[in-house]
């Protein structure tokens, strides 16, 4: 049985990084990403959440709009590990449905609530078709508004080819997630980058 793994970086020769944004949409700070990566032309995959989906439909059909990609981070954000199977798959099968609705396309990758994913959970999103998406920058904690300072400092040490990088757009005051973003945007596309979706960064991997 082929082993299941939760993606975090991607071998790639390419000077390629996929920025992504958990918990979205928001009204205030998804419009904020969203300008970040039209300024360069960049684009980025968004983890949303079933509900926030429902209660920001605008929103997430400006993000599929604009050519980033939507990826599935369940329907209310629990611990997939802490439930039923049975219940972690309707939290990822109704989101899977919602995000067909705003997209029109199938749901390429999954992101879990706070990066639990076990056997199960891995297993069960590879029987919908999906990759289980992490990163690589997991010490940021940009959820818990630590600085922009400290989000820069946590996120520089993995700006390599393949990266795979998570910030925040969704629950409470994401300005600080906008203003390391902003500023990381602009030096990657100087240093000569290109800003892809997971789904393109997993498409150029090599020997995949």
């Amino acid at each position: 049985m082929e082993q299941r793994i939760t993606v975090k970086r991607v071998a790639t020769a390419e000077k390629v990084i996929a920025f992504t944004f958990d918990d979205g949409p928001n009204a205030v700070y998804t419009p904020h990403m969203l300008e970040i990566f039209r300024e360069v032309g960049g684009k980025a995959t968004f983890y949303m959440i079933g509900e926030q989906i429902e209660a920001n439909r605008a929103v997430a059909e400006a993000v599929y709009a604009e050519g980033h990609e939507i990826g599935n981070h369940t329907y209310a954000h629990p611990n997939l590990t802490e439930i039923a199977i049975g219940e972690a798959a309707e939290e990822m099968r109704r989101t899977d449905a919602i995000i067909r609705e705003v997209t029109g396309e199938a749901v390429r990758t999954f992101r879990a609530p706070y990066l639990a994913a076990n056997d199960d959970i891995l297993a069960l999103a590879a029987e919908m078709g999906c990759e289980t998406i992490g990163a690589l920058n997991t010490e940021t904690h940009d959820w818990e508004q630590p600085g922009v300072a400290h989000i820069l400092d946590k996120s520089r040490d993995h700006l390599v080819p393949g990266s795979i990088l998570l910030f925040h757009d969704g629950y409470g005051d994401r300005s600080q997630s906008v203003e390391a973003v902003r500023t990381l945007v602009r030096e990657l596309v100087a240093d000569g980058f290109r800003l892809v979706t997971v789904r393109e960064l997993l498409e150029l991997g090599e020997g995949r």
